[in-house]
């Protein structure tokens, strides 16, 4: 899917009337296929552009297009069959904590089933095969019938990460993937989830803290600074002095320790399942 933004505006979708904008005059294209790295440091807008690139919240300015369609233009149900064709995965997956793994798993799907055929797969899953591979990719196979709540921070968040090779989409926007993986955990996400997007022509935007990966891993750079375009650049021309002058007065995120290792997660909050 070929993504461009067009001098957008946009407010964070918690901001108080009369706030500024989280996202001030964005502009930017991924063409069909490319893997684009999102760095920046917090509250720099990487989370707002994300939504706004899902057409998950609409901006206040500029223009949004998907394949050259702006999808606030879009009827009700043309909006609908859109966002069945994007992916957004949060930090925090929206998984029921009472709900199977699998169930979670399959529900990327949910965009390509019919209502029946949806139904019936929460009680008799329609693809335990390729629910199984796709928890597999990311060394979680044996929790396949586990409940959501039983599982750590770090589980939950790759079990989010293995609905993508799942869903019938062609853009994916994933935020901070790596915030509760432990660096092996890490470096094999980051890994699945780009050579899944090449195999598949699908684009992909993600949002990481990591600065290392993301030069390691992406070959193009997009860096946000208080809402605003720092630089748009190829891995390879993202030089020390940019990162610091990107990252000045965020010297401790520039220099992040490793991410925690995969621990139980917290008891389970009230979530909503976002199904696109």
């Amino acid at each position: 899917m070929h993504l461009t933004l067009h001098q957008v505006d946009a407010a964070h979708p918690a901001a108080r009337r009369g706030a500024a904008p989280a996202l001030r005059g964005i502009s930017l294209s991924l063409a069909p296929g490319e893997q684009v790295a999102l760095i920046g440091p917090s509250g720099a807008g990487k989370t707002t552009l994300l939504q706004v690139a899902a057409a998950a919240l609409r901006p206040s300015g500029g223009r949004v297009e998907m394949d050259g369609t702006d999808p606030w233009t879009l009827s009700v149900r043309a909006l609908q069959r859109l966002r069945g064709r994007l992916l957004l995965a949060p930090q925090v997956p929206p998984l029921p904590p009472r709900q199977r793994v699998i169930t979670a798993v399959l529900a990327a799907r949910l965009p390509a089933m019919s209502f029946w055929t949806s139904l019936r797969s929460l009680f008799y899953p329609v693809d335990i095969p390729g629910a199984h591979q796709a928890l597999e990719r990311f060394d979680l196979a044996e929790k396949l019938f586990e409940r959501v709540d039983h599982l750590s921070g770090g589980e939950r968040q790759r079990v989010g990460l293995a609905r993508a090779l799942l869903a019938p989409a062609s853009l994916w926007l994933v935020d901070e993937p790596l915030s509760a993986l432990d660096p092996r955990r890490a470096d094999e996400a980051v890994r699945t989830l780009l050579d899944e997007a090449r195999a598949r022509g699908a684009t992909l935007l993600a949002s990481l803290h990591q600065v290392d990966v993301a030069l390691e891993r992406f070959t193009r750079v997009i860096a946000l600074r208080d809402g605003a375009v720092f630089f748009d650049l190829p891995s390879a021309q993202v030089t020390p002095q940019r990162l610091r002058q990107l990252y000045a007065q965020h010297e401790d995120e520039l220099h992040a320790p490793a991410p925690a290792l995969d621990t139980p997660a917290p008891g389970p909050a009230p979530v909503v399942m976002h199904c696109r």
